[in-house]
């Protein structure tokens, strides 16, 4: 294996990481707002879950998705010059429009983290709160799972 094919994937390896993360800190605090209490004590599973301050993860989702970004970023050129076209010869449009949407959405996402943060830090307004984090939360999850679908359908 050549040492930038190593490299590519350490990158890769690390993005994925980071996109757990990101995903288990918003998907928290998008249950929490769906809710409607960042701090309710209620027995079971979805309970505890959701009694975690979600407040707590203001911080590090931005830090999260910015960082997941530019892992990202760094992927694209290798995605754009070998993978996408490999994708072409075998007709696999759909796949490559999926990546398509999703760097938009992710786009999108970045532009939406300021709003995000000051509604979280300010506590004031919940809609801005909660359209904020429940829009993060379809960015994140969609590019995800395209991200894993465009990886399977082409191959690492």
């Amino acid at each position: 294996m050549a040492t930038y094919q190593l490299i590519n994937l350490s990158v890769l390896l690390a993005h994925g990481l980071l996109s757990v993360g990101l995903i288990g800190a918003l998907t928290h605090q998008c249950v929490a707002v769906l809710r409607g209490s960042d701090r309710e004590q209620v027995g079971g599973f979805v309970g505890r879950y959701v009694s975690v301050s979600s407040a707590t993860f203001a911080a590090a989702v931005p830090l999260l998705y910015v960082l997941t970004f530019a892992l990202g970023a760094v992927l694209y050129p290798e995605y754009r010059i070998e993978s996408r076209y490999a994708l072409e010869e075998l007709r696999l449009m759909p796949v490559v429009g999926l990546f398509e949407i999703k760097e938009h959405w992710g786009a999108v996402g970045l532009g939406l983290l300021p709003l995000y943060w000051h509604s979280w830090r300010a506590g004031g307004q919940r809609i801005p709160r909660v359209s904020s984090t429940l829009t993060l939360g379809f960015i994140v999850w969609f590019a995800f799972l395209t991200g894993h679908v465009v990886n399977n359908a082409r191959g690492v």
